[in-house]
């Protein structure tokens, strides 16, 4: 039983992994806790539920609810962050938590406030390994994650643009002074982001088979959780923190109760940052960049 819930907690830490890296963007290159996220995360579920209650073939309402995400994250980062370059770091804060709920409150206009059953489009197919129950969408979604985050990776450290994105992380001006066009490259990270928050919306979507205008909420302060338990600005501290917060949950669920599952997951976040302040694969006294 205990392997089982492993896996589970796994399988569920892919998503938060996803959204963990999504924060690690916006806040290892741009200095900027992006609270759209979350409401992103959302609108990955939540559009795509629409277009297939519309009849759309399923790829289509992925690619339309990716496509959705993309505009609102450039909406973010033309009238929340950009205005406020160099000047106080939490005006684009509120101002993207502004975004969240408005994106929360649109669909809770169109959809009403229950949730809605998102259509089963994986067959109930089931892996046995010895014991182990794996299912096929848990396990696409698994390696979907881990795909997206070493192509990241890949393209952070041995591209020409992921080269000048590091830069950007390292000292902006200094970047800006090497010619690096950085007018281009933070659209980029924005896009990027609120791709990975999308596709962590569709897989939850997909694996949980329900949607609500709140979803995200949950999921995004775990992603946040994730991201300071594994060292802020570190993608594979990312990855790691989203695993620990999913295995945390699923464990808390399964041996103790639904009900602690917070105490639990955020208890773990408040032991490691007074073990090791600057998380599982944070550099003390400076934050790694990417």
């Amino acid at each position: 039983m205990l392997a089982q819930q492993i896996v589970n907690g796994l399988m569920l830490g892919a998503i938060y992994m996803l959204m963990a890296v999504a924060f690690t963007l916006a806040i290892g290159v741009l200095n900027f806790l992006n609270f759209s996220l979350p409401g992103l995360f959302m609108l990955g579920g939540m559009v795509a539920y629409g277009f297939i209650k519309f009849g759309w073939p399923t790829l289509f309402a992925f690619a339309a609810a990716l496509a959705v995400a993309a505009l609102v994250s450039l909406l973010v980062e033309r009238f929340a962050y950009r205005p406020m370059q160099g000047g106080d770091p939490e005006v684009p804060l509120v101002s993207s938590l502004g975004f969240l709920v408005l994106l929360e409150n649109l669909m809770l206009i169109y959809f009403g406030s229950d949730q809605q059953a998102f259509p089963a489009l994986v067959p109930d197919l089931n892996l046995r390994l010895g014991g182990l129950v794996i299912g096929i969408a848990q396990l696409g979604s698994l390696a979907l994650s881990v795909l997206l985050v070493l192509w990241l990776s890949w393209f952070l450290s041995s591209t020409s643009t992921g080269r000048c994105i590091r830069t950007v992380a390292e000292n902006r001006d200094t970047a800006v002074l090497m010619g690096i066009d950085t007018g281009r490259l933070v659209p980029m990270l924005f896009i990027a982001s609120a791709l990975l928050a999308a596709v962590a919306g569709l897989l939850f979507a997909v694996n949980y088979q329900q949607v609500s205008p709140f979803m995200g909420e949950g999921v995004g302060f775990k992603g946040v959780a994730a991201m300071i338990v594994g060292g802020m600005g570190s993608i594979w501290g990312a990855v790691l923190g989203g695993l620990l917060i999913g295995l945390a949950e699923v464990l808390s669920i399964s041996f103790i109760g639904a009900d602690v599952v917070n105490i639990t997951v955020y208890g773990l976040l408040l032991v490691i940052l007074i073990l090791r302040p600057q998380g599982l694969l944070g550099r003390p006294a400076t934050r790694e960049k990417l």
